[in-house]
């Protein structure tokens, strides 16, 4: 079933075509200042998410083929690299993917793809991780279902995404994001525009059991989850049958 991100954009009404163009359009725009936005808008709490994240991801699979989706700029990538590992980072985005390869040369490879139409082989992958990047395709259900085909027998998925704040700290979230980030946007990064679409994106995304079904409707196994700051972001973690 399409999820409703498939067909919005902020808070606009859009063709999944549109809304692809105009994701990929921001990432680009933005590729150049987008750690340094991602540090003022979590206040650098997204380091810690995403070292938790690595840590335990690395930690689940013992294989050496590991597919960063969606892997943008690199951060995640850099982290699960050991030395003896084959780390993937595949993006839509040239200008995101560009920052990566400057930061770790060879050490990882690189291939332009969507999450909808992975460019891999089935049942290839032993680790797939994909780290705020889930939000943005056309159809979250497709690109679970590519992710699924790719990972082999026993591999395994982590997802690390924004989601639902526990009820007491709604308020105070919804206030930062609405007022603060959108100017954070604007003063930082000069596309305001882009980051009031990401607040509202977050805002639409499913939240935490909802997006457990998803996974399990695919036909992963060992679904959970786990929160982080009482549920701004949450670690998705599911395996494919062996």
């Amino acid at each position: 079933m399409t999820h409703r991100l498939s067909n919005t954009f902020g808070k606009s009404t859009v063709t999944t075509e549109k809304r692809e163009k105009l994701v990929r359009s921001i990432f680009n725009r933005v590729a150049g200042r987008y750690d340094l936005m991602n540090d003022l808008m979590s206040m650098g709490t997204h380091r810690l998410w995403k070292r938790k994240f690595c840590k335990q991801a690395a930690n689940a699979s013992s294989g050496h083929i590991f597919v960063d989706l969606a892997g943008g700029t690199g951060d995640i990538a850099r982290a699960l690299l050991d030395g003896q590992r084959e780390v993937i980072i595949i993006d839509p985005s040239i200008a995101m993917m560009r920052i990566a390869e400057n930061r770790l040369g060879s050490q990882c490879k690189y291939l332009a793809g969507a999450a909808e139409n992975i460019p891999l082989p089935d049942n290839s992958i032993d680790l797939l991780t994909i780290s705020f990047g889930i939000r943005n395709t056309t159809d979250i259900s497709k690109s679970l279902q590519e992710i699924f085909r790719v990972l082999k027998p026993g591999g395994h998925f982590y997802c690390l995404e924004f989601s639902t704040p526990h009820a007491w700290l709604r308020p105070f979230y919804d206030a930062w994001s609405r007022i603060v980030i959108p100017r954070l946007g604007a003063l930082i990064a000069g596309h305001p525009d882009a980051y009031t679409y990401l607040i509202e994106s977050i805002r639409e995304f499913p939240a935490q059991q909802e997006m457990a079904g998803m996974i399990r409707d695919t036909g992963f196994q060992n679904v959970s989850y786990s929160n982080l700051s009482f549920g701004i972001a949450c670690i998705h973690r599911a395996q494919k049958n062996l």
